[in-house]
């Protein structure tokens, strides 16, 4: 059995980590909105900066491999 993580794998699992942060994100996003908290608003927002940031990049790595790979 081959114990190498296959680069499809390995991009679903950065995927799904990311999915996670966006919910957490939301959630909390609907937490200060519930309590009016424009602090913590502003963080959540800044937070969903990063994490677009972090798909941007990775649609550009999966452009790259699916370049190299075809």
């Amino acid at each position: 059995m081959n114990s190498e993580q296959v680069p499809g794998e390995d991009a679903l699992r950065r995927a799904e980590e990311l999915l996670a942060r966006l919910e957490e994100a939301r959630t909390e996003l609907e937490r200060a909105a519930a309590s009016e908290d424009t602090e913590a608003a502003i963080d959540v927002l800044a937070e969903l900066a990063e994490i677009a940031k972090a798909v941007e990049a990775e649609l550009a790595r999966a452009r790259r491999e699916a370049d190299a790979g075809g």
